[in-house]
C-alpha cells in the first residue's frame, strides 16, 4: 500500500456516515473547490497585498484539500495512488524533458 493509499484509508474514517453516497461525493467535490479557494485567498493576499505568506495556514488548507480529494476519489472507488500515477504519466507525456515555456 502506498503512502497516499494509507492516507486515503485513514481519511475515510472521518466520512460523515449520515450522508448518502451522492451527498458524500458532492460534499467532497464542493469541499475541494472551497479549500482551493482558501489557498488562493492566502496567495492573493501575499501577492496583491504584500502580506507575509502564512505557511502554516497554507499547509492546513492544502491538507483540507487533500482530504476532500481523497474522499472524492474514494467515492469513485479510485485509490489516490492511481490518481497520482495517471497524472504523472500524463505530465511525462506532455513534458518529456520537463516543463519548458518555450515549447508550450
Amino acid at each position: 500500500m502506498s503512502d497516499l493509499d494509507a492516507y486515503q484509508q485513514g481519511a475515510t474514517r472521518t466520512i460523515n456516515a449520515a450522508l448518502s453516497d451522492d451527498q458524500r461525493l458532492l460534499d467532497a467535490a464542493a469541499g475541494l473547490a472551497e479549500e482551493a479557494g482558501e489557498v488562493l485567498g492566502h496567495v492573493r493576499k501575499h501577492v496583491m497585498q504584500g502580506r507575509a505568506l502564512d505557511r502554516d495556514a497554507v499547509v492546513d488548507e492544502l491538507g483540507d484539500a487533500l482530504w476532500c480529494l481523497a474522499i472524492a476519489a474514494h467515492a469513485f472507488g479510485i485509490p489516490l495512488s492511481e490518481v497520482a500515477r495517471v497524472n504523472e504519466e500524463k505530465l511525462r507525456a506532455r513534458h518529456p524533458r520537463g516543463f519548458d515555456a518555450a515549447t508550450r
